[in-house]
């Protein structure tokens, strides 16, 4: 037990590492080898089994086989799976694609339609001088593209602008035909007349508000008889307050209420005391 503490380990001089091969194969019937591993993945994209048209949603889970490839993408090692079908058990492959950031179907099944990638996909086989040519192509057209929208924008404002001053130029026409001062006056006029009668309606329907309906007019209390019948009213009130009784004054003097005989309404009968 003490043999694997320790911090240095004993290797011969004629020690050759390079002729240290595995000696357990991994389960099932997969052969031997660092290249090959058993691991547990996720379909990375929906797919359609070729054999039976079976549909393999993204995300479900698989016993699979990793194999590392010979094939690099610069210093990035690609791998190569193998999935069986669900239905038919038919042998499905899919690789890495370091280049595009995601995964190739080679075998098995086929991919299915994705919106986002109808217009990102990289034809097989294209080299990187290729690829520019093509991606400043599409360059190419998209700035033709936004000039002749740039130009359809440009021309819808001229055709706003040519009706704006077209409009403003008939409007200046028919003031100066009409004479403009002219104009002006005859507006200030109707203004003027406008509030003159909404003034006199006002005082109308005040006057009208203070006129009994015989025509008579409102008179104030104060003016003759009210004032005299208002004084007699004030001196019948005062001596009728002098033959009232003052009212009583408040005392604050505390009263002892007797308390009741409980006993005797409950048939206890008191012994008198003996002394």
């Amino acid at each position: 037990m003490s043999e694997r503490k320790v911090l240095t380990k004993y290797y011969p001089p004629d020690f050759d590492p390079s002729k240290i091969v595995r000696t357990r194969a991994p389960r099932g019937d997969v052969p031997a080898g660092p290249k090959v591993q058993t691991v547990r993945l996720m379909a990375p994209f929906s797919m359609k089994c070729t054999s039976c048209g079976e549909y393999i949603y993204k995300g479900r889970k698989f016993n699979a086989r990793k194999e590392t490839t010979d094939e690099k993408y610069y210093s990035i090692s690609i791998f190569r799976f193998y999935i069986r079908c669900t239905r038919c058990s038919a042998e499905i492959t899919f690789k890495t694609d370091p280049k595009g950031m995601d995964y190739t179907c080679e075998r098995g099944a086929k991919r299915n339609f994705e919106v986002w990638r109808a217009g990102g996909e990289t034809p097989a086989g294209e080299t990187d001088e290729e690829r520019l040519d093509r991606l400043e192509a599409e360059m190419g057209e998209k700035s033709a593209m936004e000039e002749l929208e740039a130009k359809v924008v440009d021309a819808k404002q001229e055709m706003a602008i040519a009706d704006a001053l077209d409009e403003i130029r008939t409007r200046n026409a028919r003031n100066e035909r009409a004479g403009g001062k002219e104009v002006v006056d005859v507006v200030k006029e109707e203004i003027d007349n406008e509030r003159r009668r909404v003034k006199r309606e006002d005082e109308e329907m005040a006057k009208r508000a203070f006129m009994t309906e015989t025509g008579e007019k409102v008179r104030r209390i104060g003016d003759g008889e009210g004032e005299e019948e208002g004084a007699e009213a004030m001196l019948a009130t005062k001596g009728d307050a002098g033959l009232m009784p003052p009212p009583p004054v408040p005392t604050f003097k505390r009263v002892v209420k007797k308390k009741k005989d409980l006993g005797a309404a409950l048939g206890i009968k008191k012994k008198p005391a003996l002394v």
